[in-house]
């Protein structure tokens, strides 16, 4: 049923989520997903005023090739962290729902203790829109979720590539995981998931794949020990673990807190978190931007005939450019 913006109000809303109401919460990440003028006013309205009751989780990034178990761990160690006495949230950036207009291939569904788990959230990427978009939705649900009390914040990234990078700039530990059979891994993985690494998992690595996995972690630590470590801080750990099996979690989350503990003590931490939120509003207003050449329809229809004179070798680009933002001056100007 649509909500009506006669009835929202976010005041009553912001006091709601800060006293942990789950219904308020998703009604509130529903608002902030929705693309109606007026749900975005609320939804301005209720994030400044819940904005200076965020920042207290852990926000840890998850990410690693399709079938290295990361729903299996996230589940595991989720169920872990609540039994903890700790409240979770896992938050999902997938850039194919940006394609497909589908939803996180069934998160919950995939998780089934935390599917259940009363002091755990799952909420799965919004379909539509740029992989920015996409973004900062997470973003802002992400607030939502600590100012509603969540402790750990798990953000997991489906795709390969821009969703890595997106995903890191938005967290303040970047894990990844790993397969067994390192050789081959190595080929294939980019260097620059090992550079925005804050610790690599090599997961599986139970029974037959105990071996294995030891072997690829010994190469993993080789290749990170040429790199240069992000933090003075802070050198990447690399490990083995077993998410079916519930091995060495523990260690894994230890070493979480202790990244944390670290970056906090030299104020590292704050000065990351202010660096992405700046970064996070030069893509929006970059976003705002694309938005609002794509809305005008005299500047469509100049985009149109420029790109295929560009593309002709008949315009130069920069004289396309200065077309196309007189254009759009006029449009914002008449409107």
């Amino acid at each position: 049923m649509p909500m009506a913006p006669a009835n929202l109000n976010a005041e009553d809303l912001a006091h709601r989520i800060l006293d942990g109401n789950r219904a308020a919460l998703a009604r509130a990440i529903t608002l902030i997903e929705s693309r109606k003028p007026a749900h975005r006013a609320i939804a301005h309205d209720l994030l400044t005023r819940l904005l200076p009751h965020s920042g207290g989780a852990h926000r840890v990034g998850i990410t690693g090739v399709p079938g290295v178990g990361k729903s299996t761990t996230i589940d595991q160690l989720g169920s872990n962290l609540t039994a903890m006495g700790k409240k979770v949230a896992v938050l999902a950036v997938d850039p194919s729902s940006t394609r497909t207009g589908g939803s996180i291939l069934g998160d919950k569904t995939r998780m089934e203790q935390l599917s259940i788990d009363r002091n755990a959230f799952i909420r799965p990427s919004p379909s539509a829109g740029t992989l920015g978009g996409v973004a900062a939705r997470t973003r802002e649900t992400m607030f939502l979720c600590e100012a509603a009390g969540f402790d750990v914040i798990l953000v997991e990234t489906v795709g390969i590539g821009q969703s890595e990078t997106t995903v890191a700039d938005m967290v303040d530990f970047f894990l990844v995981l790993m397969l067994p059979g390192a050789g081959d891994e190595l080929q294939g993985i980019k260097k620059g998931v090992l550079e925005i690494a804050d610790m690599i998992a090599v997961n599986k690595a139970d029974g037959d794949g105990a071996r294995r996995a030891r072997k690829a972690a010994a190469e993993y630590r080789a290749a990170l020990h040429i790199m240069t470590p992000a933090s003075p801080s802070w050198t990447p750990p690399v490990m083995t673990i077993s998410g079916l099996a519930n091995e060495s979690l523990d260690k894994m989350w230890e070493q979480v807190e202790s990244h944390q503990q670290k970056l906090n003590a030299t104020g590292e931490l704050q000065a990351k978190r202010s660096g992405q939120q700046v970064r996070w509003m030069w893509s929006m207003v970059e976003d705002r931007m694309r938005a609002l050449l794509h809305d005008s329809p005299a500047v469509t229809t100049l985009l149109s005939n420029v790109e295929a004179q560009v593309q002709n070798g008949q315009l130069p680009a920069s004289v396309a450019v200065e077309q196309i933002m007189s254009q759009l001056l006029t449009s914002l100007r008449a409107e």
